[in-house]
């Protein structure tokens, strides 16, 4: 079964399990909510909505709310000495798609869960990492890596091997003459 639906002035096409990145939404992270702008459901029937589908509810959860990657945004005009640059990074919100109700009843679940990112919980996650790093097991572990790459550094090198010609003989250098 799938829906389109409608948010932020764009379609998106949905199947329950599926992530979807739309613009941002106020809603609390890992908050549970209905989009009732449902275009048409697909299932046994399908459903078109003249313009939405009465009865139709596609439940999502909020499992992000960011920033998308910076776009540049320059502009020039050549021989004029304009030229402007700006950077921009959209808000969206990333959405779980839990279930999709048809007008009929019929629903149709995600057979995974929503995994809410969280973005206090990462760095507190990443601090723990820091400081388990700063233990003495960890600084022996690395003293061994840094002693064995120093040892590695002070071998000595081979010496470079000159490859044979497969060609004929070669030439001498030509010998300067003294001059007097």
């Amino acid at each position: 079964m799938y829906a389109i639906i409608r948010t932020g002035g764009k379609q998106y096409t949905v199947r329950p399990g599926d992530l979807l990145r739309v613009e941002k939404l106020p809603q609390e992270l890992g908050s549970e909510f209905e989009l009732d702008e449902v275009l048409l459901v697909s299932g046994d029937k399908i459903h078109v909505g003249e313009p939405t589908v009465k009865n139709a509810k596609v439940t999502v959860v909020v499992t992000q709310q960011a920033k998308s990657p910076k776009l540049i945004v320059f502009k020039k005009k050549r021989r004029q000495g304009y030229r402007r640059l700006h950077g921009h990074r959209q808000l969206y919100t990333e959405l779980f798609v839990k279930s999709i109700q048809a007008p009929g009843g019929e629903v149709s679940e995600a057979e995974k869960t929503a995994q809410v990112i969280d973005p206090a919980k990462k760095v507190a996650r990443l601090a723990k990492l820091n400081l388990a790093a700063k233990t003495p097991e960890a600084k022996k572990a690395r003293e061994e890596k840094s002693a064995s790459s120093a040892a590695r550094a002070k071998a000595p090198k081979k010496k470079a091997v000159a490859k044979k010609s497969s060609g004929g003989a070669k030439k001498a250098p030509a010998k300067k003459k003294a001059s007097k």
